[in-house]
């Protein structure tokens, strides 16, 4: 469905000396999703991220490289191809003006939807969403859950193939976000094609089919979450030493055990997850 081929974005900057180059934001990525895949990019802040999804959504024209969509270039289709992409952003952008059903309205019209499909279309997102209660309310009115989800409606509204959502849950409190996931799944299981990035990587491991992990402009990693743990050690040893939390990785939990038992304070075994994917891949603990 989507193919990044060799993609490089750079932009001049100046070094510490003060002389003006060249610094790569999105370094020789590649990958593919496939139909009906959640596929995540996970990173720190400043690993290309954002650079990457511009490119895909057509914001930003790439230094080089060659983004294809079911095989064929998007630099030469760009208009059909934005009628097949929804985008998700993470700040709320929408008007708080307007009303719930006004802004629903108002993006089917930039789509040029007849009234009879504007119609249809904002009842099935509504609906889609949980928000048909609230669709005469104004959007001030609505919680932070809400809002989501009304995001999450709005990019639906032309029915695209494609999605890219951008961190979907921030600042929502698990309860609300574990009902965003299940919206996600659904749009999965229709056969969409589903494109996260999240600073929640609970939320990747949760949700995505394949994650690709980048780090200053390069991916370093990309595979399922199980496997990508399984890289590391099916099972973690973490103990305390003096001034930090150590962690070591084996595959056989007897050998962890064995382990462990040598060591004194406290230490506790447990399963490999994907925050210990990423602390050793790109040495950081936190993707903000």
């Amino acid at each position: 469905m989507i193919e990044a081929i060799n993609l490089k974005k750079t932009f001049r900057h100046r070094d510490a000396k003060g002389k003006a180059t060249d610094k790569a934001a999105v370094d020789g990525v590649s990958f593919a999703v496939a139909a009906g895949e959640i596929f995540g990019l996970l990173g720190p802040n400043g690993a290309g991220k954002t650079t990457a999804v511009r490119m895909l959504t057509m914001q930003t024209r790439p230094t080089s490289g060659e983004i294809l969509y079911d095989g064929k270039p998007a630099a030469h289709n760009k208009q059909n191809l934005k009628q097949k992409i929804g985008v998700v952003p993470q700040h709320i952008n929408f008007d708080q003006d307007l009303t719930v059903g006004e802004n629903l309205e108002l993006h089917a019209r930039l789509y040029h939807l007849s009234k009879e499909e504007r119609k249809a279309r904002i009842a099935e997102a509504l609906d889609y969403a949980e928000l048909a209660d609230a669709v005469n309310d104004n959007t001030r009115q609505l919680s932070g859950g809400m809002k989501r989800r009304l995001l999450i409606a709005r990019a639906l509204i032309h029915r695209p193939r494609v999605l890219f959502l951008d961190e979907p849950t921030v600042a929502l409190d698990p309860q609300v976000r574990r009902r965003i996931w299940e919206l996600i799944r659904q749009m999965a299981k229709g056969g969409g094609t589903i494109f996260l990035t999240t600073h929640y990587i609970e939320e990747a491991e949760n949700l995505c089919n394949r994650v690709a992990i980048m780090n200053k402009g390069k991916i370093v990693a990309m595979d399922t979450p199980a496997a990508l743990c399984g890289r590391l050690g099916r099972f973690t040893v973490e103990w305390d030493k003096e001034d930090e939390r150590a962690y070591r990785f084996f595959d056989d939990k007897k050998n962890a055990a064995d382990f462990a038992a040598a060591l004194a304070g406290n230490v506790r075994i447990r399963r490999t997850n994907l925050e210990d994917v990423f602390i050793e891949l790109t040495g950081r603990k936190s993707l903000l």
